[in-house]
């Protein structure tokens, strides 16, 4: 293991900015400390700094950010690129912005800040979500979990989340989404989906879903995306289903609401021509039910025994008039 590289009195000295008032109006305190990519191992020294709001330790080989418990007026946390396998603190009542990508966390729990509304937790070892309590974390409206180890969506019940960011995971299944009913945006590129079920008509606010690079085979699949109202946006580049010659006319017509597929937005003629082939296949699948149910009368009727023969012949001559 390296040698201990603990945070000094001259290190803060030198990172500390940003004079404000305190608490009481009477004391000033600098609110600022930018530590960024010194190597420090230990931050023990932080915990008498309780006046920070502003904190930067990102780059350095911190493995224990219990110290930063004490800050109870901390407002943004950057610590990515460290040494954490957890990204647990006690509640901190005014922070609203925390960043530890890039560390070796494995868990989502113990983030329990009820002003929080940005965390971002990417390129870590998490495998399952759980712990992000409803009634903690109110506020939090983006949450990135991308290049981690997640093989479902289950565990994401925060009702105010508006960006969902889960790039290049394993995910395989879309579970536990339906609860997201404020969700506007949603970033499932570079996965392992193959199968578009768990949309759900609750997510009533949902305008862009990115599923580059998926493992999305049926270009019907998109018409699992009917229920969501607002949608608007849909990527679905690098999937099997793209390589399909009709496949961007095919996704218009199970989603004609939409404005935009990939990277480019649809005219007119390409609405035209979705609308008429839709209406064309409505037509045809319904003339298809009328033969179908005809087929099924006329079967039932050869089957009629034979003390009623005489209506049988009846039905059969009014058809054929008609």
């Amino acid at each position: 293991r390296e040698p201990e590289n603990p945070l000094t009195e001259e290190i803060i000295g030198e990172s500390l900015s940003l004079l404000c008032k305190t608490g009481n109006g009477l004391a000033h305190a600098y609110v600022k400390l930018d530590i960024h990519d010194k190597e420090l191992s230990d931050i023990s020294l932080l915990s008498s700094f309780i006046h920070l709001r502003y904190v930067d330790i990102t780059q350095n080989k911190i493995r224990d950010i219990s110290p930063l418990n004490s800050l109870t007026h901390l407002l943004t946390l950057k610590c990515d690129r460290n040494l954490l396998t957890s990204a647990k603190l006690d509640e901190l009542p005014y922070l609203q912005t925390a960043s530890l990508a890039s560390n070796a966390i494995t868990s989502t729990e113990g983030v329990n800040h009820p002003l929080l509304e940005t965390l971002i937790l990417s390129f870590n070892e998490i495998t399952v979500i759980r712990g992000l309590e409803p009634s903690k974390l109110g506020r939090l409206h983006t949450l990135e979990l991308r290049g981690n180890k997640l093989e479902s969506t289950d565990g994401i019940h925060l009702p105010n989340l508006k960006s969902l960011f889960l790039a290049s995971n394993t995910i395989k299944k879309l579970e536990g989404l339906e609860r997201l009913e404020h969700l506007t945006t949603l970033h499932l590129r570079d996965n392992q989906i193959d199968k578009l079920d768990g949309f759900s008509e609750n997510m009533k606010n949902l305008q862009y879903v990115n599923l580059r690079g998926n493992n999305i085979s049926d270009v019907k699949e998109t018409s699992k995306l009917k229920c969501l109202p607002l949608l608007r946006a849909l990527v679905i580049s690098e999937n099997p289903c793209s390589d399909e010659d009709d496949y961007r006319m095919e996704v218009l017509i199970q989603l004609r609401r939409i404005e935009r597929l990939d990277k480019d937005e649809y005219n007119d003629e390409e609405r035209q021509e979705a609308e008429d082939i839709y209406e064309q296949r409505r037509l045809e699948e319904a003339q298809q039910e009328v033969e179908i149910a005809n087929m099924e009368k006329k079967n039932s009727l050869e089957h009629v025994p034979k003390s009623t023969t005489g209506a049988e012949e009846v039905i059969h001559s009014d058809g054929e008039e008609a």
